[in-house]
């Protein structure tokens, strides 16, 4: 495959990475996500490293798809965007400003909520501190973190609790919560924070169930789609977030997508379940009755388009001379042919 190009906002002499980077997309990424996008940044900064999708599979002994696909991941977490030759083939990569650009890997409902106030002046985190149950949120938040709270920590937590309106106690079970999937970082937590509100979840009993609805999803994903020995990836809870709130299929559809991949291609791929997902919700395909309708007219028309070939194939047949009967045919007597035979040998 052709070098593509690349190309970044700033000019640096050494490889730099950004620390947000390590502290809130390092940590939930794939570990050969990581290892191909600091190869970017090493290529980027090197005047004589070019870059090419082959040369990077053979690098890192990958599949050509591998390096697709961690691009793709990088590029919905915002940090790259790509860019795409006419044969729709990879032709450039733009790097993006880890510190200011947002991080999708939880994806929010469209709503058209009020700004949100994640600032706070030193006499309004005086009042906040003075106030007992936020000492015990604070205090909670640092064991759960096994950390001290920095400045910003606090002005994260403080924005749960004041501007979103939720209590000590769910603000708790949000970070048991996420901790329990892996996921340690306030940034990752305040997208799930978000989320709630959007959904109206006010108390933890209403968050543990709409958990345990995602969870139970999730798995029934994994099941049919034979992923083993590992967990989603932000990118993949995207993708089941979408089919699931954007598309509104429930679980029977979406399962069923995921079995009609691996019946395709025999291996599990989230673009693939999406491709059908996305067909099914342009032809207004809701239910597990409105997919055996539209099998059943694929079949019929299929069995219809095959009559019309053998019926045109037989006719060509029938029209078509050859070698046989392509001349006048003639007629004999029979009984002339043999009294002249015996006649002659008489």
């Amino acid at each position: 495959m052709a070098d593509i190009t690349l190309h970044k906002e700033k000019e640096n002499a050494t490889t730099k990475i950004d620390n947000r980077f390590i502290d809130e997309y390092m940590t939930e990424a794939n570990g050969e996500f990581v290892k191909i996008y600091l190869y970017l940044l090493r290529c980027m900064n090197s005047p004589d490293c070019s870059f090419s999708i082959s040369r990077a599979a053979d690098k890192f002994n990958h599949t050509e798809k591998d390096i697709q696909r961690a691009l793709k991941y990088w590029e919905k977490m915002n940090l790259l965007q790509l860019e795409y030759a006419q044969d729709n083939s990879i032709a450039g990569i733009y790097f993006l400003d880890a510190a200011v650009k947002k991080d999708d890997s939880v994806p929010l409902k469209k709503t058209s909520a009020p700004s949100r106030k994640t600032s706070y002046t030193a006499d309004e985190l005086k009042a906040f501190r003075e106030k007992e149950e936020v000492q015990e949120l604070i205090f909670v938040a640092e064991s759960y973190l096994a950390r001290p709270l920095t400045y910003t920590d606090i002005q994260k937590l403080l924005s749960w609790y004041d501007d979103l309106s939720f209590s000590v106690d769910l603000i708790v079970y949000l970070m048991e919560y996420c901790i329990a999937g892996g996921h340690s970082s306030l940034h990752y937590m305040d997208k799930v924070a978000l989320n709630w509100k959007n959904e109206h979840i006010e108390t933890v009993e209403q968050a543990k169930r709409s958990s345990q609805a995602h969870s139970q999803l999730h798995y029934a994903v994994i099941k049919a789609l034979g992923i083993q020995g590992r967990g989603l990836i932000p990118a993949e809870f995207h993708y089941i977030d979408k089919w699931n709130k954007e598309y509104g299929f429930g679980q029977d559809m979406i399962t069923e997508a995921c079995s009609r991949t691996i019946l395709a291609i025999h291996q599990p791929s989230f673009e693939y379940t999406d491709r059908i997902l996305t067909s099914w919700k342009r032809q207004q395909i809701q239910t597990p009755a409105d997919i055996r309708k539209a099998d059943e007219a694929y079949q019929a028309a299929k069995a219809a388009e095959r009559t019309r070939t053998a019926s045109s194939r037989s006719m060509t047949v029938k029209a078509a001379p050859n070698r046989f009967n392509s001349f006048p045919q003639r007629t004999y007597n029979m009984e002339q042919l043999e009294a002249k035979l015996l006649n002659t040998t008489s």
